[in-house]
C-alpha cells in the first residue's frame, strides 16, 4: 500500500492521492486574463493524475502582479476562462486550488527569460505604484516601493477577500494565500523587509498582523466545508531574517484561524540569501512545522523521484508533496510514479492503452 497514493482528506474534499502541482508562474496572460496556454498547462497535470492542481500566483490587484504578463483575479471578467479551466480539471478527477497573491516590492518586473532583468518601466507596460511594508527595494535593479499606508493595507485586505469570492465563482475548491518568496505578505513577516514602527511592524505579533487579517478576511467568505492553505517561506536563509521557529509560531496562529495546511517553501526575500540546495532540501521545514504546530504540511523543493516522494509521506515528514519543475518535464509523473511504487491509479481512458503492464 503506497502512502503517496493513498487518499488525503481536507475538510469536505478527498484528494485522490498526495501528489500536488506547486504554483508555477507562466507569465503568459494578457491583462490578467487566462488563455488557452493555461488550460493546456493545468489540464495536462489533471489528466496526468495529480490529486491537487494549484494555479500560479493570481494577483488580487493589477499592481500586485510580478510582471505585466501575470494572471489576475481582480476583475469579474477574469472568471469565465478560469471556470473553463477548473471545470475541465475537475472532470479529470483533480481538486483545483488557486493561489491568491500580491507581489509587493517585487512587482512590475520582467519575466525570467527577458533581459535585462529587473524593473519594467511605465513606458514598457510597468507601473510606479509598487507597494511594500517599507520603502526598501528588493535590490538596486528592482523598483523603489512605496510604504503602504493604513488605508492601503485595508484596501489590499479587501482585495484578497474580493478575489476569494471570484475564485469560488470560478469553481476553485482550495484557496492558498501566497505568503512566501519575498512577496507582499512575506515582506510584512520578515524584519529584513518590514521596518515599520506602527502596529504592523517591530515585534513578531505586529509583523504577522497583516497576514492574519488577510487570512481572517478570506476565511470569512471561503465556505466552511472548503480548505484553505498558506504558503510560507519557512526561512529567509539570511541572518536576522524570518526563521523556522518564527514559522512554527505563525503556523499555530494560522491553524487557530481555520487554515488547514501549511505549504512549506523558503527563501526569496533577501537578495543576499545563502541557500544550501539539494534533493528535498526544504522537507525538514515541513516536518518541523507538522510536528511542532500540529498542522498538516506540504513539502516542496527538488522532489523528483517516486521513492523519494513516497518516503516523505510514509515517514511523516509531510502529508502531501508538491512538485514543480519535475512536472514541467513530465506532466504525467503521477501515472509513472504509481507504476514504480506498485500503486493503483486511474488512467484517462484515452491513455489507457499506454499503461505499462
Amino acid at each position: 500500500m503506497s502512502a503517496l497514493f493513498s487518499p488525503f482528506v481536507l475538510r469536505s474534499l478527498t484528494l485522490r492521492n498526495r501528489v500536488g502541482v506547486s504554483p508555477m508562474c507562466q507569465y503568459s496572460s494578457d491583462n490578467g486574463y487566462a488563455t488557452d496556454w493555461h488550460l493546456v498547462h493545468l489540464g495536462a497535470f489533471a489528466t496526468g493524475g495529480a490529486g491537487l492542481v494549484i494555479t500560479e500566483a493570481m494577483a488580487v490587484t493589477p499592481e500586485g502582479r510580478i510582471s505585466p504578463q501575470d494572471l489576475g483575479i481582480w476583475d469579474d471578467g477574469h472568471i469565465p476562462m478560469l471556470r473553463r479551466i477548473t471545470e475541465f480539471c475537475r472532470a479529470q478527477g483533480a481538486v483545483m486550488g488557486i493561489q491568491l497573491a500580491h507581489a509587493g516590492r517585487k512587482a512590475s518586473t520582467r519575466r525570467p527569460w527577458e533581459q535585462p532583468s529587473g524593473t519594467v518601466r511605465t513606458d514598457e507596460g510597468g507601473w510606479d505604484n509598487v507597494m511594500a511594508p517599507s520603502a526598501v527595494p528588493f535590490s538596486p535593479s528592482y523598483p523603489q516601493p512605496h510604504a503602504l499606508s493604513l488605508n492601503g493595507i485595508a484596501h489590499v485586505i479587501a482585495s484578497f477577500r474580493a478575489a476569494a469570492i471570484r475564485a469560488l465563482e470560478a469553481g476553485f475548491q482550495v484557496a492558498e494565500l501566497h505568503a512566501a518568496h519575498g512577496y507582499l505578505l512575506h515582506e510584512f513577516l520578515s524584519p529584513l523587509a518590514n521596518q515599520r514602527t506602527d502596529e504592523y511592524g517591530g515585534a513578531f505579533d505586529n509583523r504577522v498582523r497583516f497576514l492574519l487579517e488577510v487570512t481572517d478576511a478570506v476565511r470569512a467568505v471561503w465556505p466552511t466545508e472548503l480548505p484553505m492553505l498558506v504558503r510560507i517561506s519557512a526561512s529567509d536563509w539570511a541572518d536576522g531574517g524570518w526563521d523556522i521557529e518564527d514559522s512554527v509560531r505563525l503556523s499555530m496562529l494560522l491553524k487557530a484561524r481555520g487554515v488547514d495546511l501549511i505549504d512549506c517553501s523558503s527563501g526569496g526575500l533577501a537578495a543576499h540569501q545563502q541557500i544550501t540546495i539539494g534533493p528535498g532540501y526544504q522537507v525538514p521545514f515541513a516536518r518541523r512545522i507538522r510536528e511542532a504546530a500540529g498542522i498538516p504540511t506540504a513539502a516542496v523543493g527538488l522532489i523528483t523521484d517516486a521513492r523519494q516522494a513516497e518516503q516523505i509521506v510514509a515517514d511523516g515528514s509531510a502529508d502531501i508533496v508538491l512538485l514543480a519543475r519535475e512536472l514541467l518535464r513530465n506532466p504525467r509523473w503521477p501515472l509513472a510514479a504509481a507504476h514504480t511504487l506498485g500503486a493503483t491509479i486511474t488512467w484517462p481512458p484515452q491513455y489507457e492503452r499506454a499503461r505499462a503492464r
